[in-house]
């Protein structure tokens, strides 16, 4: 990790029955994490599978969990609670990052 104990960017993504979309965006944020990144999903007790591939995933998340929410916002706000970085980033279940934003926006954080 930089200079710092805590990472720079916490990565966030909440999810409900987001199987059919949420694996791209996890394979589209894991090869891009580093020490200065975390990336945490809260899933909102979704009941088709969205479960098992976020389980799959566990090893690359600093934290996940999946129960009843109160919507997105209440599920954010867990996220929030549970995140270590200075800066926050919320990427939708259905969406990707291209490769390499993270280490643009480290870059452009640390200048």
């Amino acid at each position: 990790m930089s200079n710092h104990s805590k990472p720079t960017i916490s990565i966030i993504t909440v999810v409900f029955n987001g199987a059919k979309t949420l694996r791209a965006t996890i394979e589209s944020i894991t090869p891009q994490l580093t020490d200065d990144i975390e990336y945490l999903i809260i899933d909102g007790g979704s009941n088709d599978g969205t479960q098992d591939i976020i389980q799959s995933y566990a090893h690359h998340l600093a934290y996940w969990t999946s129960e009843s929410d109160n919507g997105i916002y209440d599920a954010w706000n867990k996220a929030l609670a549970k995140a270590s970085g200075r800066y926050i980033g919320f990427v939708g279940a259905d969406d990707v990052l291209l490769p390499n934003t993270l280490a643009v926006y480290l870059n452009s954080i640390h200048k």
